[in-house]
């Protein structure tokens, strides 16, 4: 059984999603969001970020992490924020020694509900197929689980368990 973290970067609500594979089967784990606060500084808000993320981490001691890329859109300022968010969703794993993969969100899209241009209604009631029972703290959550199960499909976690049995051997 391999541990898989999904995380949906955003720097005033940061999606996480944990999900446990074995084999084909998916089974959720845990989900939610770490929040900031839009009055503090940025620094500030990207640490508060970082100890959330961080305490998830330890938490749940996923073995791998799949993230989202960003897209740029038409305001070059709030893309650089996002992209610093992101940047901690980059970090933490890597801190904890952990390969990231990283998912286009057409991608994840397309992977979850076999079209990339999904809107997130149709990604919700998809994961909640694959995750069945599972409660969302939040559309970041539920997007954040998406990002678990693209991993799990595209690999990542595959990947990760043969490096375990070859160390191990």
């Amino acid at each position: 059984m391999i541990r898989v973290i999904g995380i949906d970067p955003g720097l005033r609500n940061m999606g996480w999603g944990v999900i446990d594979v074995s084999g084909s089967k998916l089974s959720h784990v845990a989900n939610g969001i770490c929040h900031s606060e839009t009055g503090m500084e940025l620094a500030e808000r990207l640490l508060t970020l970082h100890a959330q993320l961080t305490r998830v981490f330890v938490t749940y001691r996923p073995q791998t992490a799949a993230v989202e890329h960003t897209f740029v859109n038409k305001d070059g300022v709030a893309t650089l924020k996002l992209g610093q968010a992101r940047g901690i969703a980059l970090l933490v794993p890597a801190q904890m020694g952990l390969a990231v993969g990283e998912y286009a969100p057409n991608n994840v899209k397309k992977t979850v509900v076999g079209v990339g241009h999904a809107d997130k209604g149709q990604v919700a009631h998809m994961v909640r197929m694959q995750l069945p029972g599972v409660r969302f703290e939040g559309p970041d959550a539920a997007d954040a689980l998406a990002i678990a199960i693209t991993h799990a499909h595209h690999g990542g976690a595959s990947s990760f368990a043969a490096a375990v049995a070859r160390a191990s051997a």
